[in-house]
C-alpha cells in the first residue's frame, strides 16, 4: 500500500485571525498590566468619581471612533434591536461593577488582591468555555488548569480567608468575556453601545450625589483634569483589543494569556508599591506560571499537528 503523505497549511484567513487574535490578547493585558500605574496617579480621586470620568470620556472617545471609521450605520442597526440593547446592558453592569473593583483595589493598596483576582479569571473562562460554549480540553491543558487551581487553594488555605475582591473581579470580568463572546458584534460599536446604557446614571451621579474637591473640574488643575480625561484612554483601549481578540480565539486560549496582566500587577505591587508579600502568594505565583509554562507548551504542539496533517 502506498502512503502518499500531504501536508495541508491552515488556511491564510484562519492563520490571520489566530495572529491577529495573539496580539490583541497580548496587548490588551499588558495596558491591563500597567494600568495601576495611571490610577495610582490620580488615588487621592474617591474610586466612585473616577468610575464617573471613566464612563464619560469612555463614551466620547468611542463615538469619535465610531464616527471615524464609518460605523455609525452599524451603530444605528444595532440600537434599533432590543434584544442586543438588552444583552448589552447586562454587560454593562458587568462591566462597570470590574471597573469599580479594580480602581478600589488599586487606590487603597490591594493590588496583589487585584492581580489575584486576574490570576483566578483565566481558570473562571476556562470553566465557562468548557460549560457553556463546548469547548474541550487536551490532557495536558486539564493538567495544566489543575496546577493553577491548586496555586490558587494554597493560597485560599494557607491565608485563611476567602479574597472577596480577587473572587468577585474574576466573576465579573469571566462573566463579562462570555456574554460579549457569544454576541457578534463589531468591538467598537459593542462598546459605545455598553458606555451609552451607563452614561445617564454617570451624568446624574456626577451632577446630584458626587460633591468633592475635585468634582468641579473648572476649579482642577489643568494637570490633574488631563489624568481624568484619560481615565478614556485607559480604559478603551484595551477593551476595544479585548473584545477583538474574543472574536479570533477560543475562551480557552485566551483564558491563559490574561496571565500577562495579573503578572505585570505581581510585580508592579511587589517591588514597586512594596505591598506585604505572603510565603502563601509566593506559590501561587510559581503555579500559576507552571501551568501557564504546559499550556502554552501543549498549545504548540497541537497548533504543529494542524499545520501539517498526513493523509493517507
Amino acid at each position: 500500500m502506498n502512503l502518499n503523505l500531504q501536508v495541508y497549511p491552515m488556511p491564510t484567513s484562519e492563520k490571520s485571525a489566530l495572529r491577529g487574535g495573539i496580539i490583541f490578547a497580548i496587548s490588551a493585558y499588558t495596558m491591563w498590566g500597567v494600568a495601576p500605574l495611571y490610577f495610582k496617579l490620580i488615588d487621592h480621586v474617591n474610586a466612585d468619581e473616577i468610575l464617573v470620568h471613566r464612563v464619560v470620556w469612555s463614551t466620547i472617545l468611542l463615538m469619535v471612533v465610531v464616527l471615524m471609521t464609518k460605523r455609525w450605520d452599524n451603530f444605528i442597526t444595532t440600537i434599533r434591536q432590543p434584544k442586543v440593547v438588552a444583552k448589552l446592558t447586562i454587560t454593562a453592569t458587568f462591566l462597570a461593577v470590574n471597573w469599580f473593583l479594580f480602581i478600589w483595589a488599586v487606590n487603597n493598596d490591594h493590588l496583589l488582591d487585584a492581580s489575584l483576582g486576574y490570576y483566578i479569571n483565566p481558570l473562571f473562562s476556562v470553566a465557562l468555555g468548557v460549560i457553556f460554549l463546548g469547548e474541550r480540553l487536551r490532557p495536558w491543558q486539564l493538567f495544566a488548569v489543575g496546577v493553577a487551581f491548586v496555586g490558587v487553594l494554597i493560597q485560599l488555605i494557607m491565608i485563611g480567608s476567602l479574597p472577596i475582591i480577587s473572587l468577585a473581579l474574576a466573576g465579573t470580568f469571566g462573566t463579562y468575556g462570555l456574554l460579549r463572546k457569544k454576541m457578534p458584534l463589531d468591538s467598537f460599536v459593542g462598546l459605545l453601545i455598553e458606555s451609552l446604557m451607563m452614561l445617564p446614571i454617570a451624568m446624574i451621579y456626577w451632577i446630584v450625589f458626587l460633591k468633592t474637591q475635585t468634582t468641579n473640574m473648572f476649579e482642577n488643575d489643568m494637570s490633574l483634569n488631563v489624568l481624568l480625561v484619560c481615565a478614556g484612554i485607559v480604559t478603551t483601549a484595551p477593551l476595544l483589543c479585548f473584545t477583538a481578540a474574543t472574536k479570533r480565539m477560543t475562551l480557552t486560549a485566551l483564558g491563559f494569556f490574561q496571565y500577562i496582566g495579573p503578572s505585570i500587577m505581581f510585580v508592579l505591587a511587589t517591588f514597586y508599591y512594596e505591598e506585604p508579600l505572603y510565603f502563601a502568594k509566593m506559590i501561587t505565583f510559581a503555579c500559576i506560571w507552571t501551568a501557564l509554562a504546559i499550556f502554552s507548551f501543549d498549545s504548540i504542539k497541537a497548533r504543529k499537528r494542524a499545520v501539517t496533517a498526513p493523509i493517507v
